[in-house]
């Protein structure tokens, strides 16, 4: 019997499997992000590529897509993982943590982008369901490009990594009523208005995430549990398996996507204590078949159409660059970053991300976006992430730029090349100002470094050594002569920055003492991991500072009182730490 009869796309798939193990080890090495790897190997390998040429070599088909639909079916199953992926990722926990910078600036972020982007789209004649579409998913930024870059640069714990991390964090949220509502528009295609299918989408969506909500609970985590007692690894990856593509295939029975039911099915396990290893065991399977993904998306992108229109592809990938970054910049000053950092983080967001190919996908497989608009907005979307790194990069100069002169000059009597002794400040908030004063009492010398260019103007007058910077960069550390430093201490009221910082100059100064402030006694266990010498955590110390009154009062000699205090600090930073490992293991 025939091979091909019995493997219909047998061809097809070797050639990706052996192009997966070429690749990935390849872009790894080079650090190209994968996602534009594949792309672009989608677009040379397609059918618009090399694949138009196999006709006059005929050799070429061996080692060419001719046929987009040929890995269709495999490209589905990448999406289906890439959106359980997202879901695993989100918390209520983290969402809570964060939710003024998720649901405030993430919010005002989406929604302002898609009203711009929306409202080009309706002046360019296209319908309304066209211009929210396109609106929406413009408006959303590559998560795998914009983490990369953040990690690469260890600019993920700055207080710019943390606002960027939390739009991106609610793009992701942003996908389920998107999705929702290209599949209530696409089942209802000139059926009402676009309001009531609006409302509908609203109110099925709803109710979809309540059932798969309850199913979750009630049959799903259960089923963990059992299997995780009996110990079936073979078992466990099977459940995993059936948990997202069961979920996924209620959805689509419902009327609505696939993606959004394995969104949903991260979701219900986010919240359970399997969520690490779930995460290990999906992660091959969410590799290969996302880089299949992407590769069929680069096949169905017509180059032709780039020289067919040298001039209006890019003019929209510079306008939405510079539309989502005017947007981003003014949201993160609004938000309390610097001016050189808002410049920065809206460059870093400006690009389209890979959602579009998912989005716009099902836009034109419904019909609720015309073809020719579909790919133009797909070639605009691949060129602004194959320029993202680029941009990036002139964000970063640039916003170095404006923050160096928006800080006022050095006060004339700072010399910092004569610095010797002294103690290096980072954060000179209210606590911070509080130590500089009681060093300088001391006769002791200091430098602060500090992010906020109004604090540094007005403490530079009363003649403060305030520069401008981050604590955690080694260029500025080495400039304020760490080398020579007694000690560093850490007011930062930033949990993550604080923790950057820490992990930085321990980099840098291996056997500094760093004395750090912690809100509380679980920011303190995170910054004694960190590489903290002493922590402070406030709340503590408050405590026992009351306490330590209250048994003055009851007559406890001062030496017994100050043993029992010590002890019981000791102990609870204890018995925190254990209960972190014990929670991780």
């Amino acid at each position: 019997m025939d091979a091909h009869g019995n493997f219909p796309f047998l061809k097809e798939t070797i050639l990706f499997l052996a192009l997966s193990g070429v690749l990935m080890p390849l872009l790894s090495r080079l650090r190209i992000n994968p996602v534009l790897g594949f792309l672009s190997v989608g677009v040379l390998l397609g059918p618009y590529g090399l694949a138009s040429l196999a006709g006059t070599w005929p050799v070429l088909s061996w080692f060419t897509f001719a046929r987009p639909e040929d890995v269709e079916f495999l490209a589905e199953l990448g999406v289906i993982f890439l959106m359980f992926m997202i879901g695993l990722e989100m918390s209520v926990e983290r969402l809570w943590s964060m939710r003024r910078l998720v649901f405030g600036l993430g919010g005002l972020q989406v929604a302002l982008s898609a009203a711009a982007v929306g409202a080009l789209a309706l002046w360019f004649g296209n319908s309304i369901e066209a211009a929210v579409i396109l609106g929406v998913v413009l408006a959303f930024s590559s998560t795998a490009i914009v983490m990369q870059l953040l990690i690469q640069r260890r600019e993920l714990g700055t207080p710019l990594g943390q606002s960027t991390f939390a739009i991106l964090l609610f793009q992701d949220l942003a996908v389920v009523p998107l999705l929702v509502l290209i599949s209530i528009l696409g089942a209802s295609s000139g059926e009402g208005s676009f309001a009531s299918l609006l409302g509908s989408a609203v109110v099925k969506g709803v109710l979809t995430v309540v059932l798969i909500y309850l199913i979750g609970r009630r049959v799903v985590r259960p089923l963990f549990h059992q299997i995780t007692v009996e110990k079936q690894p073979d078992t466990f990856t099977a459940l995993t398996l059936l948990t997202t593509l069961g979920v996924a295939a209620l959805t689509w029975y419902a009327g609505l996507s696939m993606a959004l039911g394995a969104l949903l099915a991260g979701l219900i396990i986010a919240e359970t204590e399997f969520r690490h290893e779930v995460e290990i065991t999906i992660e091959p399977f969410k590799g290969l078949l996302m880089g299949l993904f992407f590769m069929s998306v680069g096949m169905g992108i017509d180059l032709r159409a780039l020289l067919a229109e040298p001039l209006w592809i890019p003019l929209s990938v510079v306008g939405l660059l510079a539309m989502k970054a005017l947007i981003v910049f003014v949201l993160l000053r609004v938000f309390g970053l610097s001016w050189g950092r808002s410049a920065e983080g809206g460059l870093l967001l400006g690009q389209g991300g890979e959602f579009a190919f998912i989005v716009i996908g099902m836009a034109l497989a419904l019909g609720l976006l015309e073809r020719q608009v579909g790919q133009f907005m797909l070639i605009v979307v691949g060129v602004s992430m194959l320029v993202a790194p680029v941009v990036a990069r002139l964000g970063q100069s640039l916003g170095d730029n404006i923050d160096r002169r928006a800080a006022p000059p050095a006060p004339e009597d700072m010399e910092v090349g004569e610095l010797g002794g002294h103690v290096i400040i980072a954060g000179y908030g209210r606590v911070g100002q509080m130590v500089g004063q009681m060093l300088a009492e001391q006769g002791v010398a200091f430098v602060a470094i500090e992010n906020d260019a109004q604090l540094i103007a007005h403490q530079r007058k009363a003649g403060v050594p305030l520069v401008f910077g981050d604590a955690s960069r080694p260029e500025l550390l080495r400039k304020l002569r760490i080398d020579q430093a007694r000690a560093v201490v850490l007011t930062m009221d930033h949990t993550a920055a604080a923790i950057h910082a820490v992990q930085g100059i321990r980099r840098l100064m291996p056997m500094m003492r760093i004395i750090a402030r912690a809100r509380d006694e679980k920011h303190a266990l995170l910054l004694r991991e960190a590489g903290a010498s002493v922590v402070v955590p406030e709340t503590l110390e408050s405590s026992l500072k009351l306490t330590g009154w209250v048994l003055e009062t009851l007559g406890v000699p001062p030496d017994a009182a100050m043993r029992l205090l010590e002890q019981e600090r000791e102990r609870r930073i204890v018995a925190l730490r254990d209960a972190s490992v014990g929670a991780a293991s």
